[in-house]
């Protein structure tokens, strides 16, 4: 589990493909490996990695065909820079939200504007994940927790301020961008929990018809 605050930016040095697999070598920087041990997690660019191997200066981790197909990891190329986070210990700081690293897809960010000192960002996620993201609610975008700020049609905007820009890859984002989004686990697991026995039959997930028909969203609820 992490929480999404990221502690360091480092770099993609080398990768290695494997029959359809991939197997990186990331440069962490200034992250602490001193209490890291093989078969720990790093997310890397918001993607849960089991450390493989130690290098001195970073970690080796396979990466599967299943997370090269919902993440942009297989996109990276030596010199891409990547955040990085360590697990959570449950002594730390829960600073951010609850992430586990599992990508829910790839979104795409299509508009960049000024507000003041911060940065708005317009990022449309893949068809389906939307009816996930609620505005004020948290999304985790390349690792990062972050709070969405608005929605417009089918995609979210995040206000980025000057710090998170300083310590997190996103100031080199630009239109076009592709980026790893996991949405709030909440909201996943409130939708199958409605569902219950209706997955079975083919259910088209949470519409406001289901959830006025299990007694949410009805004329004057409290």
């Amino acid at each position: 589990m992490f929480t999404g605050i990221i502690e360091t930016v480092g770099h993609i040095a080398r990768t290695e493909p494997r029959g359809g697999d991939l197997r990186l070598c990331v440069d962490s920087g200034a992250l602490d490996l001193g209490d890291v041990k093989l078969g720990d997690s790093i997310a890397t660019n918001g993607v849960c990695l089991t450390v493989t191997g130690l290098t001195g200066s970073g970690y080796w981790a396979d990466v599967s065909q299943e997370t090269l197909a919902c993440s942009t990891l297989g996109e990276l190329v030596p010199g891409a820079v990547v955040n990085l986070e360590k697990a959570m210990q449950p002594s730390g700081r829960f600073g951010g939200h609850m992430v586990s690293g599992h990508v829910d897809g790839i979104g795409r960010i299509v508009g960049i504007r000024d507000e003041g000192r911060s940065v708005r960002y317009r990022i449309e996620p893949p068809p389906g994940l939307g009816r996930y993201i609620a505005n004020k609610g948290s999304i985790t975008v390349d690792g990062v927790s972050l709070t969405v700020n608005g929605l417009e049609g089918d995609s979210f905007e995040l206000n980025i301020v000057p710090h998170t820009a300083e310590q997190t890859i996103i100031s080199r984002y630009r239109e076009g961008h592709r980026v790893n989004l996991e949405v709030d686990l909440v909201a996943r697991y409130l939708e199958r929990l409605l569902q219950g026995d209706d997955t079975q039959s083919g259910s088209a997930g949470m519409t406001q018809e289901f959830l006025a028909q299990h007694g949410f969203g009805g004329r004057g609820r409290r």
